[in-house]
């Protein structure tokens, strides 16, 4: 995003927020929710939808990868006003930090007090298995540019975002709590994201490791940053969808992820649902 774009930002997500709000059936959503790769389940489970395709919304980037529809969905999950976007924007799909984190700040802007955010991930911790829930409790940020690069519009955010409390550590317990309430085997540990779209080589993978993260992606990082930014608490939630051991590293695709994802995604839907149930 080109500084004089970033300077128009604020005006660009009025538009997209009018446009929005003139089609949903609620003037503001209580909780954001954004479904990574094969994680779309959750919306289906949203009550008195309104279906919003990407490609109508105002200023709002395209969707271009397989498992992410590029809809946003708005109405009640458990009781409560939320805006879903079932698909994301990756750095590696060639667009800007501003794109990237478009939908991220467009919730925020919408006014939701919580932001909800689910990946897919490769596992680097050797006691977690390919099919886990991690519940994100820091994350490491290589991506190779920053999403608040550039002009600064305090009407949105400060100049100098204090990462405190990243993943909300009320919301940590919340979902821990309701993972053991309902049966559902979750993980801890901290994210590293980086560009994609290439999977890690053995060296890389222990490098990420080395440094202090438990699963890597290509994503969240950015959406989670302007949330913090823009005030909104956080809860991540990885699906390990394959395993980055380097000593034992086997061939992976992009097929192999979704796969995973998809098979693991009925827990997590549930999980994701008693937690906004418990909000």
């Amino acid at each position: 995003m080109g500084i004089e774009e970033k300077n128009l930002e604020f005006e660009k997500l009025s538009e997209s927020k009018k446009f929005i709000l003139e089609n949903l059936n609620f003037d503001k959503p209580d909780v954001g929710i954004i479904l990574g790769t094969g994680l779309g389940g959750v919306a289906d489970r949203i009550e008195d939808q309104v279906e919003i395709p990407y490609q109508k919304i105002l200023n709002f980037p395209i969707s271009t990868v397989k498992g992410h529809e590029g809809m946003l969905i708005g109405g009640k999950l458990s009781g409560k006003k939320v805006c879903a976007m079932k698909g994301r924007f990756h750095y590696y799909e060639g667009y800007d930090m501003g794109k990237v984190t478009y939908g991220a700040k467009l919730l925020c802007f919408l006014g939701i007090d919580t932001l909800i955010v689910s990946n897919a991930a490769g596992g680097l911790n050797p006691q977690f298995s390919r099919g886990d829930i991690m519940i994100i409790t820091d994350h490491i940020n290589l991506f190779p540019e920053h999403p608040l690069r550039g002009s600064s519009d305090e009407r949105l955010g400060p100049r100098f975002t204090d990462m405190y409390n990243t993943y909300d550590k009320d919301l940590i317990k919340l979902a821990e709590v309701t993972a053991l309430d309902t049966g559902i085997k979750v993980r801890k540990g901290i994210y590293l994201g980086l560009q994609g779209p290439t999977f890690e080589t053995a060296a890389e993978y222990r490098m990420i490791r080395t440094i202090g993260a438990d699963a890597v992606g290509m994503s969240t990082v950015p959406e989670v940053i302007v949330a913090r930014w823009m005030g909104s608490k956080v809860l991540g939630l990885s699906i390990i969808s394959d395993m980055g051991l380097p000593d034992a590293l086997e061939p992976i695709n992009h097929e192999m992820v979704l796969k995973a994802s998809i098979e693991a995604e009925p827990k997590l839907s549930e999980l994701v649902i008693n937690i906004v149930e418990r909000l």
